[in-house]
């Protein structure tokens, strides 16, 4: 931790003599944070935090955020200088070693994961257990878990190698798991990866070859892809990355803890959110609509909700949003899509909301969800697709944070306080005599 003061923060409980004086911890940037480790065992009390908004569950060097700002930043590098300049797996091994490679490393590293992006061939057959209208998630979730059952020799936590060997399994082998759930869920051949081809391209080859034709790469869409996959490659402590971490506390294996995120990622509150911005333009109907819509969202008496604008956490622009919203645009204009309905009713909300001074003094901005649901759009993905596409994504950046909770010397198993306000204390009373 930075700073050469210490600085403190004292605690009194009011109506008693009782009171503790705990450090003031400093991080590299943000606000600081008082450590409360001790006040139940000096004060008998603690605190009550639900969603855990004003609680920093971990110390972390991987990701940080500034939300009023609007500033993204994986291990000090602006997320714009990485999105314009870098790729994918750059970026992964980025967030897993700290630093970005050099040329050696970086070729090490692209063959160290594709090398791992076939599945054991049993796994093949594993996906005939599902149901052909199953949810890509549900598939994933199970696949994913069940890696376990397959490459024991990289379960051992404690050991580095293994936990290397099983990060390059994951990153290398949950697009494959993803695009084989959509073509079991479409009848069509499982596609085996060529590792020839780089990490985004790949994934839009398994996604959409077939094995009577050529599939050639468009040089605009891979960008894109590849574009998609670093905005969501980390993002803090989030929902599922939390899950993620409180499931690796346990010691569960990482296959395991990485089927626990996608699980969590599943929500609609979540992972769920660029499929929410395409029921809610299929909800709208019509460019037409758009004015009465809005009025909707405006009217306080009224619960409709503008998806896809403004975020949990960034209070101003979403940086991710800047950097998709001319890849959009480029993949619209590339693919010449003209008269989809849905997409030209996402351009015309977008503009007008850009305008329309009510969103614009309460910093509703567009969001990555609301550009990245209508760019998988534009690209063919089905919406059940969006949700799998994000956890394609956010591996590395779960690995990465299973990874620094595993080698934290202070890592403990997660265990979250109550406040318990159910019945006192009540005896039991025999069935014939119960009112």
């Amino acid at each position: 931790m930075s700073g050469t003061t210490p600085k403190t923060v004292t605690i009194t409980l009011d109506g008693t003599n009782r009171k503790l004086t705990v450090p003031l911890m400093a991080g590299t940037a943000g606000a600081d944070v008082f450590d409360i480790r001790k006040m139940y065992n000096a004060l008998g009390v603690f605190t009550y935090d639900p969603g855990y908004g004003a609680t920093a569950s971990c110390e972390s060097k991987i990701t940080y955020i500034d939300g009023d700002v609007g500033v993204l930043q994986y291990r000090g590098y602006p997320i714009e200088q990485l999105a314009d300049s870098s790729n994918f797996l750059e970026v992964c091994y980025l967030l897993l070693n700290g630093e970005l490679p050099n040329a050696k490393q970086s070729a090490e590293f692209n063959k160290g994961v594709m090398h791992h992006t076939m599945l054991h061939e049993q796994i093949r057959q594993f996906y005939n257990g599902f149901r052909r209208d199953a949810h890509p998630m549900a598939v994933m979730c199970g696949v994913v878990g069940a890696l376990s059952a397959f490459y024991h020799d990289s379960l051992d936590i404690n050991d580095p190698e293994s936990r290397r060997i099983s990060a390059f399994r994951l990153i290398a082998k949950v697009p494959t798991i993803a695009a084989w759930a959509y073509k079991y869920t479409i009848g069509q051949p499982f596609m085996y990866p060529r590792n020839d081809l780089t990490y985004a391209e790949n994934f839009l080859y398994m996604f959409n070859a077939v094995p009577t034709e050529d599939y050639k790469i468009n040089p605009v869409l891979s960008r894109a892809m590849d574009l998609i996959m670093i905005l969501h490659a980390d993002h803090e402590q989030n929902a599922s990355t939390s899950t993620v971490r409180l499931a690796g506390s346990t010691g569960a294996n990482p296959f395991a803890c990485i089927a626990a995120g996608i699980a969590s990622l599943w929500g609609p509150a979540h992972g769920g959110a660029n499929e929410a911005v395409l029921k809610m333009l299929s909800d709208i109907g019509h460019v037409d609509n758009i004015p009465e819509f809005l009025s909707d969202v405006k009217d306080k008496g009224n619960h409709t909700k503008l998806m896809g604008f403004g975020h949990r956490v960034y209070k101003n622009y979403d940086p991710r949003a800047k950097i998709i919203q001319q890849a959009c645009h480029d993949v619209l204009k590339e693919l010449g899509i003209k008269g989809d309905p849905l997409l030209d009713l996402a351009m015309e909300l977008e503009k007008i909301a850009l305008n329309d001074p009510y969103f614009v003094e309460r910093k509703l901005y567009p969001n990555v969800d609301f550009y990245s649901g209508i760019i998988l759009k534009a690209m063919g993905f089905p919406v059940s697709m969006f949700t799998a596409l994000f956890a394609v994504s956010r591996t590395v950046g779960w690995i990465s944070q299973w990874q620094e909770l595993i080698e934290d010397p202070e890592q403990r198993i997660g265990r979250p306080r109550q406040i318990y306000t159910g019945a006192a204390e009540r005896a039991y009373v025999a069935v014939d005599k119960r009112g």
